[in-house]
């Protein structure tokens, strides 16, 4: 199974859209608040990323923002 990393932050929509939909998709992940970790949301600044939900799928491009379309693709490489 390859790992997800899901940063997110509080009171984020799209964020408690995409785990709620890779929860129904029964998809195992980590989340990182990056309004409680501090050095995560620099590291997401630094690498380019200016907003949340991005979703880190192991050996793959990150998704960026709620993208059920992509998300549902997670099915065929993760399961």
């Amino acid at each position: 199974m390859k790992k997800i990393t899901v940063y997110t932050k509080n009171n984020c929509v799209q964020c408690m859209m995409t785990k709620k939909l890779l929860g129904q998709y029964g998809i195992t992940f980590d989340e990182i608040n990056v309004e409680e970790d501090e050095s995560a949301l620099v590291s997401l600044k630094e690498a380019g990323y200016q907003s949340v939900p991005v979703t880190f799928v192991e050996n793959a491009e990150p998704i960026v923002g709620f993208r059920p379309d992509l998300l549902a693709d997670l099915t065929k490489v993760v399961i």
